[in-house]
């Protein structure tokens, strides 16, 4: 059985940099202290470029991309059944199903899949081995007819020679055989000598000699002569005559056109739905370069694994990646607030009130005497960095300073210029969308019957900051209709400044806003001095806000 699983570290969607480092920092933490349970650092969503600008510093590739977490392909028992050669004769093709207790051969030529034979492909097949032209129009290879027969060769040589007249049963008289034997046909037949001579004058391709009888030295001579095979089966004209169409490769009844396949990616609610509409049992499935990997059946779907995760820097499955319903959640670490997903069994909840997810692992690395080498220290230090923008935003602690200072050291990076580096790459906005910025750093929330959207650039430089309010605030509404959200809030915090201008949708969003925060509002922006953390300032400001506006 092909399948290979490995626990899943990811973050949220629309991942900021702590999201994408404390996965990374994470599963190396988690390889080292339980390598029998390997884990993988993903993402479920795009990096952001103060990211990129993190994981090329410290020359870290980026986790693998999952917007989607429900099971796959790849998360069942694949069947490993090697690919058969077209070339195949069709009685071995039946042999195959019948020892492998199958009903479906793929055919393949090296990686790639060619086409497919069923049972009942075999069965139409040998309905028409009536047909007389059967071999020679399938081009069929005498070392299959060999084979098939289980023959001996007495005469010639059959590497590379194929059939190339018709099958004739040589059971009558020499005058009545000159009129069914044509040049290059394949004559069964018995030992009667004047039957066996007359084949080979009329220009017979080849002799099949029955029962095992013997052959004269003459008749091979004269075979040899007129470049004629002589065959011998220990079979009887009646066998031999049954069987030898079964001699045809299987390339020439497969089916090749309109293959119903699958990949390791492909859902498997949608190949549920599938299989269920056609009458095959098995389905080929492909690797994403096309290559042939092996089949499933639908009692295959029944044994799935689902995906094991591991969450961390959230907690709602409105932030996860889709599908998480269908996932099993092992673990979570985070420092937000708490609104869990609801999980089938117990889990591993480590939720501390400090600035970073990045602090709480860099805890767990010293709780369990791990090692931290110089790039995992500097991807957590970024993450503290970012989260606590240089220690301004009022969700810092002690704990995410110290972790900081002890990591910038361990990295080999003087912290203050390193921020400045990571927060100036970040902020640029040059050649992105209004789409790309806005998703940069962006969560749902739900208070109540009321969702509503966050996000939030962090800038060094009032240029770019000017320059991401103009292409966002006019995309604002057209994200807000695309999610069916209440209202939508974007943050562009000025991190020298300590202070946010913020940007919001919907109706009555500006309600909200001067509710939560009585500020200025000019041109639809509101100026909110001293706000700078998303988790500590605008989410509690803005729920209370709504609570307290639905109550009247």
């Amino acid at each position: 059985m092909l399948n290979t699983h490995s626990i899943k570290v990811i973050g949220h969607r629309n991942p900021d940099t702590d999201s994408v480092c404390a996965a990374i920092a994470y599963s190396r933490l988690k390889n080292l202290i339980d390598p029998d349970h390997p884990c993988k650092p993903c993402r479920a969503g795009v990096l952001s470029r103060e990211t990129e600008f993190v994981l090329r510093h410290f020359q870290v590739p980026a986790p693998q991309l999952y917007t989607s977490v429900r099971p796959q392909i790849r998360d069942i028992d694949i069947r490993q059944m090697p690919g058969v050669d077209g070339e195949m004769s069709l009685r071995q093709a039946w042999t195959t199903m019948r020892d492998q207790r199958i009903d479906t051969l793929c055919v393949a030529d090296g990686p790639y899949l060619k086409g497919l034979l069923t049972v009942k492909d075999v069965a139409t097949a040998n309905m028409d081995k009536l047909d007389p032209h059967i071999l020679a129009d399938a081009r069929t290879s005498y070392k299959n007819v060999v084979e098939t027969l289980h023959a001996q060769v007495v005469v010639g040589g059959i590497a590379g020679r194929t059939v190339e007249g018709s099958i004739v049963i040589g059971a009558s008289s020499p005058e009545l055989m000159e009129k069914a034997v044509s040049q290059g046909d394949i004559v069964i037949l018995g030992n009667r000598v004047e039957g066996q001579l007359a084949a080979i004058e009329l220009g017979a391709g080849c002799i099949v000699v029955c029962m095992g009888a013997k052959i004269s030295r003459a008749i091979c001579m004269l075979a040899e002569e007129n470049g004629c095979l002589i065959l011998r089966t220990g079979h009887d004209t009646y066998a031999a005559g049954q069987m030898i169409a079964q001699a045809a490769p299987i390339r020439h009844f497969m089916v090749s056109d309109d293959l119903i396949t699958f990949t390791l990616d492909s859902l498997v609610e949608d190949a549920a739905k599938i299989m269920a509409s056609v009458r095959h049992h098995y389905f080929p499935i492909l690797d994403n370069d096309g290559a042939y990997l092996g089949v499933i059946s639908r009692r295959n779907l029944l044994n799935l694994h689902r995906k094991q995760l591991i969450l961390v820097d959230h907690n709602e499955q409105s932030q996860s990646a889709e599908g998480l319903e269908d996932a099993e959640v092992l673990e979570i670490i985070d420092h937000h607030r708490i609104n869990p997903l609801v999980t089938d069994s117990p889990v591993f909840f480590r939720n501390v009130p400090v600035g970073c997810t990045c602090t709480i692992i860099y805890q767990m690395y010293l709780e369990n005497g791990a090692d931290i080498d110089a790039a995992t220290a500097g991807l957590m230090l970024s993450a503290i960095l970012s989260d606590t923008l240089m220690f301004r935003s009022p969700t810092c602690t002690p704990a995410d300073r110290r972790a900081a200072e002890a990591l910038a050291k361990i990295a080999g990076v003087e912290l203050e210029a390193y921020a400045d580096a990571m927060f100036e790459a970040g902020g640029d906005v040059s050649g992105k969308t209004a789409e790309e910025i806005f998703n940069g750093d962006y969560k749902v929330f739900t208070c109540g019957e009321v969702r509503f959207g966050v996000g939030q650039g962090t800038y060094l430089s009032d240029r770019n900051r000017k320059a991401s309010e103009a292409l966002v605030g006019p995309y604002l509404e057209t994200a807000l209709n695309r999610q069916g959200l209440d209202y939508l809030f974007y943050m562009f915090t000025d991190v020298r400044r300590s202070s946010t201008e913020l940007l919001f949708a919907g109706g009555g969003a500006e309600e909200v806003v001067r509710h939560a925060f009585a500020p200025e509002i000019q041109d639809g922006v509101a100026q909110l001095p001293g706000v700078v953390s998303r988790k500590k300032q605008m989410i509690p400001a803005l729920t209370r806000a709504i609570k307290e506006m639905a109550n009247g």
